[in-house]
């Protein structure tokens, strides 16, 4: 039993109350099946700007009975009594509500800013106020900017790109501020590329891998930014779901008001990950290999390459990833294939 299994039937054996921001979104969807699968109670908070109903009701329909352990509020991070009625008595906070997408905040700078800043300000506020044990937020690689070093250290940051991973940034700011002045414990994670079951693939801001999933079921060509030789760290879902239950839950007190990569701690680029996806569809029964992807444009805002050292993960937290891109394709594909219409199951 390695240590997130045993923290888990810790878990299970004394159940705490959690609240997860953004619980209709794909990372917070993710959370509440987990924790509900482990017996916690767990209020969900969201005002469904980015999340969906369904998401949520998916989770129900996968735990069962479990299901009456689950509160839903519905409200906004921008508004401080809201989030002050999602804090109360709660144990643990899992705050993953924020505006994403680097080309949306620069569409968009000021919604991003609300929504990202603001918001973050007014649930640390409520966290504090309720005393709650431990505050775990979403943070992004995007706040390694123009650094070109690589793999990323969270100590060696760079010049933000976008207005999205500037309002990331100041998020670790404030957070760290609260942990001078007000004696607060937090953890940020630094989530890399994430992806799996429930992630978006439609809008103008989706996620590369589920749009490009969905492209190809449907017989149509996917677009790559730029030559393709643009790499990121891919970490599937699971993973980020174990490192937030992780932080939540370190007793060791160098692990509290520190930042942490969220990753595989591998590198791959466009055109492998386009590889994988086909790769995975084919044995599938889809005919994807006649279908050559179209190249566009470099993406304002975006690196060329990133990769997460996470040591420090590992070390104070006892992180470990479970899961390759390779494997997390697998999962994530069946998941997409069985959630696809029957005209595009058919392969």
């Amino acid at each position: 039993m390695n240590c997130f299994e045993r923290r888990c039937a810790q878990l299970k054996e004394k159940p705490s109350k959690w609240l997860v921001t953004g619980v209709a979104g794909f990372i917070g969807s993710n959370l509440l099946e987990a924790l509900l699968e482990l017996d916690q109670y767990v209020v969900g908070f969201d005002n469904f700007m980015t999340g969906y109903p369904r998401n949520i009701e998916d989770v129900k329909d996968r735990v069962g009975p479990k299901r009456d352990r689950f509160e839903f509020i519905q409200g906004d991070i921008r508004n401080l009594d809201d989030c002050r009625r999602a804090c109360s008595g709660v144990d643990y906070v899992l705050h993953q509500a924020a505006l994403g997408s680097v080309p949306r905040s620069i569409d968009d700078p000021v919604t991003t800013n609300t929504c990202n800043v603001d918001g973050f300000l007014n649930m640390l506020l409520a966290a504090r106020d309720s005393s709650v044990r431990r505050f775990v937020f979403a943070s992004s690689s995007s706040v390694y900017g123009d650094s070109p070093k690589l793999p990323k250290i969270e100590e060696e940051i760079g010049n933000p790109l976008s207005p999205y991973a500037a309002s990331k940034l100041i998020n670790e700011v404030y957070a760290g501020v609260f942990s001078k002045v007000y004696d607060f414990g937090w953890i940020g994670l630094r989530y890399f590329n994430v992806f799996g079951k429930r992630q978006d693939p439609d809008g103008a801001y989706a996620a590369v891998i589920p749009r490009w999933i969905d492209t190809l079921i449907r017989g149509e060509a996917p677009v790559i930014n730029g030559d393709g030789l643009t790499s990121r760290d891919f970490c599937y879902i699971k993973d980020v779901v174990q490192c937030n239950i992780l932080a939540a839950t370190a007793d060791n007190p160098q692990a509290c008001s520190k930042t942490y990569n969220v990753a595989c701690g591998n590198r791959t680029s466009l055109n492998e990950l386009m590889a994988i996806i086909k790769k995975t569809l084919r044995i599938r029964g889809f005919e994807v290999e006649a279908i050559e992807p179209v190249y566009g444009p470099f993406r304002k805002g975006d690196v060329q390459h990133s990769l997460a050292d996470i040591s420090r993960a590992k070390k104070l937290l006892n992180f470990g990833p479970a899961y390759s891109v390779e494997t997390g394709m697998e999962e994530s594909i069946d998941w997409y294939v069985k959630s696809s219409t029957p005209a595009q199951a058919q392969g």
